[in-house]
């Protein structure tokens, strides 16, 4: 593929087609587990592994599997590095585990990994595929963090609380104090306040892409303007 097919593959991951802001796919982990940035991070970053190991695997098998039975390998194939990545959590982030709970393994049921499989690993060759499992992982992510500052923020005062979780006992120094003696505001920590940070951040998108479409407009037009010209 040519460099600018990679260019739209980043494009459509991060922003254009995020499955969190745009396809709104995947929100019963994003609601329930994004209270802090270290919850928010550590199911990132198992969703993207997920999203870039099942597409490389769909890519690879792509031309063995029979399209009558290709959903039910698919969601085997996901089910099965899940499970590797879930046992893998078990042994080395146990206390980040047990925080996690059952939303490790409802990767399985994630709508949007299995449609990159279907929809663009089963069609492309392995380095798109990987590309784009990166991508459309990295965009749920970054609104998995980006929500989880918000509400940790707002309901505790401190950003990267419990960053030993994820990067051992010499993090336990990035804990960031906002305000300190803080009370703390109960709701930002429930699930009803994601519903509202999200809907904040898909407000703030909409609203970008807005202003970002008012300013092509006018260059649009000149250039057809002057194509007629010069005709």
């Amino acid at each position: 593929m040519a460099q600018s097919d990679f260019t739209n593959i980043a494009r459509e991951g991060l922003w254009k087609n995020n499955p969190a802001l745009v396809q709104i796919l995947g929100l019963c982990p994003l609601l329930a587990v994004t209270n802090t940035v270290v919850n928010g991070l550590a199911l990132g970053l198992a969703t993207m592994l997920t999203l870039v190991l099942s597409n490389g695997t769909v890519s690879l098998i792509r031309n063995f599997v029979t399209p009558e039975i290709r959903i039910p390998v698919f969601v085997l194939v996901i089910a099965s590095i899940v499970t590797v990545i879930e046992l893998a959590m078990h042994a080395y982030f146990h206390e980040l585990y047990l925080i996690l709970g059952i939303f490790i393994p409802l990767i399985v049921t994630n709508c949007n990994i299995i449609a990159r499989a279907e929809a663009f690993a089963s069609k492309n060759p392995l380095g798109p595929a990987l590309f784009d499992g990166l991508m459309m992982g990295l965009g749920f992510a970054a609104v998995l963090v980006v929500l989880g500052a918000m509400r940790e923020a707002l309901g505790t005062g401190t950003l990267f609380a419990n960053a030993s979780l994820i990067f051992g006992e010499a993090a336990r120094g990035l804990t960031i104090t906002l305000i300190e003696n803080y009370r703390g505001f109960l709701l930002a920590v429930l699930p009803p306040w994601a519903f509202i940070g999200l809907g904040m951040l898909i407000a703030l998108k909409n609203v970008i892409d807005a202003r970002r479409e008012r300013r092509r407009r006018p260059d649009i037009a000149i250039a057809v303007e002057a194509e007629t010209t010069t005709a």
